[in-house]
């Protein structure tokens, strides 16, 4: 095995000759190589200039052409968006807060006063936020207007990281579902909506809900455990009171 000589050593025996010989020998062999590797790393990118320059002009195109469309014609469309949805958001939110609330449901959905509709908005500016957002509104007043297939077709396109439209827009598929007599998909979308976001509102809204829905399914073990989380987590909510009452007569039944 060749070792370390300090700088200026000369050999005094045959052997140590035969070492640096070695050592000098293997260096260069190792030189050598990578200058090998190096040129035909060099010839390969000389040969081949034209595909890669082709390569990376293609991917400057992609790149320049996001950003610009982005720039250019996204942001723009999803502002313009934003905007025509605000007649119809007021419309959702008087029909909401006050009375003839069909009506403003349906306004909020079609549009009035020459303005546009939530499905309006879905149509023209797909893809945008605020076509996403008008999936939200129409969801819901489709729901309170009892077609509840089209509230599912609308929740169901909403997608949210929203801490409190995810968790509602599930629960109110699970009540659309209710209204069409189809508890198991019901209880599915309770499961999800207050599994989605933890908090004083929604959880024990519809931990309640998929309890009174697993008790109409006879599933009262898993209502049993729904009632009781929402005693033992939320005892300060409404739902609370009820659920005192709901775990004497599931207890009785089990």
């Amino acid at each position: 095995m060749a070792t370390y000589k300090k700088r200026g050593y000369k050999p005094k025996t045959k052997k140590e000759k035969e070492e640096i010989v070695e050592d000098d020998s293997t260096t260069a062999e190792v030189f050598n190589t990578l200058d090998e590797g190096a040129s035909r790393t060099e010839e390969w990118a000389v040969q081949n200039q034209k595909y890669i320059i082709g390569i990376v002009g293609a991917v400057a195109l992609v790149v320049l052409g996001y950003l610009g469309y982005n720039k250019i014609v996204a942001e723009p469309k999803a502002k313009d968006a934003m905007n025509e949805m605000y007649t119809a958001k007021t419309y959702f939110d008087e029909a909401v807060n006050g009375t003839s609330s069909d009506s403003l449901y349906r306004m909020s959905l079609e549009g009035g006063e020459g303005k546009y509709g939530m499905l309006d908005i879905i149509s023209e500016y797909g893809g945008t936020p605020a076509a996403n957002q008008a999936n939200y509104y129409a969801g819901m007043a489709y729901l309170n207007l009892k077609d509840y297939q089209n509230a599912i077709t609308h929740l169901g396109d909403f997608s949210s990281d929203d801490k409190m439209l995810n968790p509602i827009a599930k629960g109110g598929i699970g009540d659309a579902f209710v209204q069409l007599e189809q508890p198991e998909e019901a209880i599915g979308y309770y499961e999800e909506a207050f599994k989605a976001n933890t908090n004083d509102f929604t959880t024990p809204l519809y931990l309640m809900k998929a309890a009174r829905v697993a008790i109409g399914l006879g599933q009262n073990e898993k209502a049993l455990d729904y009632l009781t989380r929402i005693k033992s987590e939320f005892s300060a909510s409404s739902e609370a009171k009820d659920a005192d009452v709901l775990i004497g007569k599931v207890e009785a039944s089990l």
